[in-house]
Order: C-alpha cells, then structure tokens, then sequence
C-alpha cells in the first residue's frame, strides 16, 4: 500500500533561452506527486520532457537550463533551491539514478570494485571492513556471474549488459527511499531485460521504495509500474494506473503510441503517428497534439486543455477523451516490403572466427596465433542482393562483433568476409578503398560513440556528403534537412550539439548520417533501442522503403549464441515456430505492453564469461538438454525446412513439435526467479 507523498512536483516549468533570446519551455506546468511505495513510469516520444523532469526530481537541470516557474520537493524540501552541500547528501544516498548509458556512470580507469566500494564510502552506512563483502553482495543482487571476477574487471571488459547490472549495483549501494530509472534496460537484450525488470519489481515491492521509471518501452513499463504517466511536448497529457492508460487510455496521443509497437505475432510493421511533435515554445495557443490527432476539432486549436479527471480515476488533457476510445490501439500496419526475390550474394561469411585474445610475446617469436576460444567461431552467412538479414541474440553472443568485422573494424582471424563481385574484404578499413567505405555503412548501438560532441548536427551530416560526393553551400545545406526529414527531425536541429538532443534524437542524427552516404549495405546495430515506438516504427517503415536502395538491410534471422550460430532461416518461420532451445528462451522473453503479462524466463540468469571449448555453446543453459554430448560434441547442422537450419543434437522431429510461440511456456520447465 502506498504512503504519504515522497516527491511532489507543482507546477514546474523548465526551459531554455533560444538563439532569438525568446524563453523557450521544455516542461509546461507539471503537477505530479510520487507516494511512498509507488511505482511510476513516464512514457513519450524522445523529446517530450521525460528525461528533464526525472532529473528535475533529483534537483538537477541539464546545462542551459533554468527553472521558469514551480518547484520540486523531496520529502517537503526544494531540490531546486536547496544549497549543493545538503544537495549533495540527499543524491544517492536518498534518490539514486539509474542511467540510460551505463558508460556515463561507469569510470573507464578503476576497476568495478573500486567503483562500487567508492560508492559505499559516500553513501553508504556500513563500517569499512564491511565494503568487501558488500560489492561482492551487491554483484550477486544484480545476478552478475562470478561476481569475484567481475569485481577485478574494468567497465570495457564487461559487455553493456554487464555494464547496466553493475550501474544498477552503485545505485543500490547506498540504500535509496526513491530509484529513478532513465531508460535503465534499452541496451540490455530481451532475456536480460525481462531479469533485471523481474530484479527491480522485486526491489520496489520488497524494500517498499519509490520508482519512477522513464522509458519509452512499454513493455517494461508494464512489467515494473503500477502507475503511467503520459508526456507530450513538456507537458503531461495523461495519467493514471497502468491496467486504464495500457489497455483503454483516454488520450488518442497515448492510443497512437499503443499502435506504433511492433508485436510478435504481428509480422507486419506497426503504424507509425504521422508527424512531429511541436520544437520548444511552438505548442501554440490550443492542444500541443492538434496537428497530429485523429479526433481534433476546431476549438481544439484555440483552446488549451487542463488536466481533467476520468470518470474511472485518473487525469487526462483533452477536450474529447470519450472520442479517444474510437482510435484502435492496435492496428495491422502495412505489410513489410516482400521478400523472396532476391539477387546475386552481396556478402558472404564463410567460416569466419574472430578472436579478442592478445598475442603474448611468446606467440609473437614463435609465430603462433593467440591462444584461447574466439568470441565468434564458424559462422557461414549469405546475405543476398535486397534481402534484409537479422542477427540475434543476447549480450555478447557476437552480432555486434560480425557487424565490426564487416565494416572493417576487426580483423577475422579464420575464415573470409567477401563482398559483392570484388573477392575477400580487406581486414580493416585503411586497407579498403573509398567506394567500399561509403558502400558499407554502420549505425552504432551508441550513437554517443559515433557523434563528434564538439560539431553542430549540420557538420555531422556534412562529413559524407562532402566527402564522397562534393556538396557544399546552399545544395549541402538542402540535402542535410532532406535527410533530417526523413528521420522525422527538423531543420531546427541543424544548429544544435549533440548534447542538446535526448537519446532517441541522436540515434536519430547517426541515422541520417548512414543514410547521407547512399549505402548498398547497411549494418544496424540495434539501431532502434534507443527510440521511442512512434519513431522506432517509422524508422523501420524508412528502413523498409529503403531496401530498393539499401541492397542488404529481415528477410532471414541468424540467432547467436557465444559467437556460434545456433539457428537459421525465414524470419516468419523462426518467429513462429523456433526449433532451438535458445531461439525459444530469446522469444519467450519478449515484453508485451500488457500489464499482468509475464515474459517466460526459460534461460537460466547466467551471462557467461566465455564460451565452452567444446560441445555445444548453449549447453550449460540449455532446458532441453539430451545428454553429455551436448557437452562433448559440436551440434550437428539440421535441416527443417527451405533455408531453415539447426545446429542442435536434438532429433530434427522433436525440434519441429516444439510449441509454438504462444504456448512455449507449456514445453519447458518454469524458472524459479
């Protein structure tokens, strides 16, 4: 049961000043109060305030900033105005956060012990002889494997993962009243996710702590949250429990979110909300959602809504919310771009190992390759001209890996990677000629890690275009705010930092910028985990009108397990019907925005180091193991149908009677969490 109010935000508004001098708000009069015990999750498209008003409950405001109007209480005191010392006590060891990228809140120079037993001495209440025993606890409370191991490991020794449970851990360390979570599981893989969600519902309820969860991933928000608030354009537009918003909300911006997620089941591609939300201080007079609702009529441009309560509980800004009901939340979408008829192979992987061991200096006299298991081994792909190929798996099962290797970034060490007509790549990008650089193209998971923070968006975009095709002046300028466009961002942002966008935005840019370079091959490294459902559907309606341009962007799926595949074939007979065990656990993780659902964790909680010399990869995990030959020898490769194969030891006959998707909770063992 909920208690008294934790955080109280009243009438907060948030802003910058814009290049005009004009005051141009990023949150609009937010009333908002947190209880004791409750968990809230803030949802919205990238942009909608989301970030900025989880920061303005712990006091702080991005640079350039400035509180307009309102404050922000914890426990009855201003975090807005409270001197930086007391400030200071209250942060992480009151209310701790939880980033979006672990790497921000992660030191590269000391080792994860060091960090979280830094973090125990400032906000912790535990003698020091105490520390040791407690990192080592809190490793475990994350459901890090070996957590003695992990402990004398560096971040970047860690996969990102890894990364976020030991982020997790620091924020745990000092035994918070209140956690907020920044899209705390975007770069996590559905199984891991579908754990540590498991992890913090159970935090939330066991040690009666406040939550709010920011995200734009419904499905968590259902798993983890009682309570969802709905942004748009800085302000909230709906609020209420979770079962009324992610079932029949009121709002038809909260109906159109609903529509634009892609569904398991679904093999068409979700709708995306067609439009744009309004830039900072151009809401305009009436509703901020006039120009993108289904049901808006003409006073709705005129006349600005409040917050109005539902007659089944809760608040909703909109002059029609008895209308919303008639807007599907969910809709068929349109097809995805048929597949089938494709061309000649434009990639081929034949055999190929990548290893990250490092030569010692005796393998250098003798002239011995690295000793040890490589992270990705005997992996055969073809990727045909117009097929969309989709590699899949959890963190460090090698997709990001083979997508490195491709676009030259690692070198193989067994095994070719030839493209199109030209023979076997070279190893690494300085040895590649122009024409394949800009041919071969890859779109980071991070987009932190691929956009200069010091250039404007208008140089980013620059960079290709000049270089390999000649623009400049005014043609420069028109096709950068053309390929804006079709990422759904506007010439406005031309002008900004990086570090003026959200996360969702900058993904975004690093989009475009791979689009710039007119690609015949498009590597995607979970490009749409970082954004909200309406633009992740319309990225991946782009990504599909593209493939007429694009000759390689998922027709087939690849499923990786520690670097060694596992499972091949069309994407609709894996989705429907996965024969190996791991393909099942991957799906049966999946979240839907549903509250009450719960993922099947069939796969073990174990993120394992490396992977086994021999056998089978997925063996030690493995809920339909047959026997020690899973331990001892190679899955063979078995044929399921056209183009579908399996590297199981598992008779083909009882691999094609598993359950299907739907049901796969009925053919394994339950997980006892």
């Amino acid at each position: 049961m909920t208690g008294d109010v934790l955080i109280d935000v009243q009438n907060l508004s948030i802003g910058f000043t814009g290049r005009s001098g004009k005051l141009l708000p990023v949150l609009r009069n937010i009333d908002l109060g947190v209880r004791r015990g409750e968990t809230v999750g803030i949802v919205g498209e990238s942009g909608s305030g989301k970030s900025t008003l989880a920061l303005a409950m712990m006091g702080y405001l991005k640079h350039g900033l400035r509180v307009i109007s309102g404050r922000s209480l914890f426990d009855g005191r201003d975090l807005l105005t409270m001197p930086s010392c007391e400030l200071q006590r209250i942060r992480g060891g009151k209310i701790a956060l939880i980033p979006q990228n672990s790497g921000q809140s992660l030191s590269p120079n000391l080792r994860v012990g060091a960090q979280l037993t830094e973090a125990l001495a400032l906000h912790g209440k535990l003698a020091l002889s105490a520390f040791p025993a407690r990192v080592i606890q809190l490793l475990q409370q994350v459901r890090l494997p070996d957590p003695e191991v992990i402990a004398s490991r560096y971040p970047h020794e860690l996969s990102g993962g890894q990364q976020q449970r030991v982020a997790i851990a620091m924020a745990l360390a000092g035994d918070p009243e209140a956690l907020l979570l920044d899209e705390p599981t975007t770069g996590l893989d559905v199984t891991t996710q579908a754990h540590i969600l498991a992890l913090l519902s159970d935090i939330a309820v066991r040690l009666d702590k406040v939550m709010v969860y920011v995200s734009h991933d419904l499905g968590a928000i259902a798993r983890v949250c009682s309570r969802v608030v709905v942004m748009y354009a800085g302000e909230i537009v709906l609020d209420g429990d979770a079962t009324s918003v992610l079932t029949n909300p009121g709002h038809p911006y909260a109906r159109g979110l609903l529509a634009s997620i892609p569904r398991l089941g679904n093999p068409n591609l979700p709708m995306a909300l067609e439009g744009r939300p309004p830039p900072p201080g151009d809401a305009g007079p009436g509703c901020s959602f006039v120009d993108r609702c289904a049901i808006a009529e003409a006073p709705c441009r005129s006349e600005r809504p409040g917050l109005q309560p539902l007659p089944a509980g809760g608040r909703v800004r909109c002059r029609l919310p008895e209308r919303a009901g008639s807007i599907p939340t969910k809709r068929a979408g349109k097809p995805a771009s048929a597949g089938g008829s494709f061309g000649e192979p434009l990639v081929r992987l034949s055999n190929l190992a990548i290893s990250y061991a490092r030569q010692s200096l005796v393998d250098q006299l003798l002239g011995r390759k690295p000793q040890g298991v490589p992270t990705v081994d005997r992996v055969n792909i073809e990727i045909r001209q117009g097929e969309v190929i989709g590699l899949v798996g959890e963190s460090g099962s090698g997709k990001s890996t083979i997508l490195k290797a491709v676009a030259g970034l690692v070198g193989p060490a067994n095994g070719e990677i030839a493209y199109d007509r030209s023979g076997a790549l070279p190893a690494t990008v300085e040895q590649r000629r122009p024409e394949q650089l800009r041919e071969i193209q890859l779109i980071f998971q991070n987009p932190d890690e691929s956009l200069n923070p010091r250039h404007t968006i208008e140089q980013i975009l620059a960079q290709p275009l000049q270089l390999y095709f000649g623009l400049s002046g005014d043609a420069l300028r028109k096709r950068s705010i053309a390929i804006l466009e079709r990422v759904r961002l506007g010439a406005h942002y031309l002008d900004r930092l990086p570090s003026q966008l959200s996360g969702g935005e900058k993904q975004r840019v690093a989009i475009a910028r791979a689009f710039a370079a007119e690609p015949k091959l498009l590597l995607c490294d979970e490009v749409t985990s970082a954004l909200d459902v309406s633009v992740q559907a319309a990225v991946l309606d782009l990504l599909d009108q593209l493939r007429r341009d694009v000759r390689a962007l998922s027709d087939r799926v690849a499923v990786l397990y520690q670097g060694r595949l596992c499972e091949i074939g069309p994407a609709a007979a894996v989705y429907s019907r996965p024969c190996h065990p791991y393909t099942e656990a991957l799906l049966g993780a999946v979240l839907e925005p549903e509250p009450g659902a719960r993922p099947i964790l069939m796969a073990e909680d174990i993120v394992e180091l490396s992977p086994p010399a021999k056998g089978c990869p997925f063996q030690r995990r493995c809920h339909r193991k047959v026997g020690s030959i899973c331990e001892s020898t190679t899955p063979p490769q078995r044929n399921a149908g056209a183009e579908h194969v399996i590297h199981c030891h598992i008779p083909i006959g009882e691999l094609t009677s598993a359950q299907t998707v739907s049901t796969l909770g009925n053919a394994v063992r339950p997980h006892v969490q």
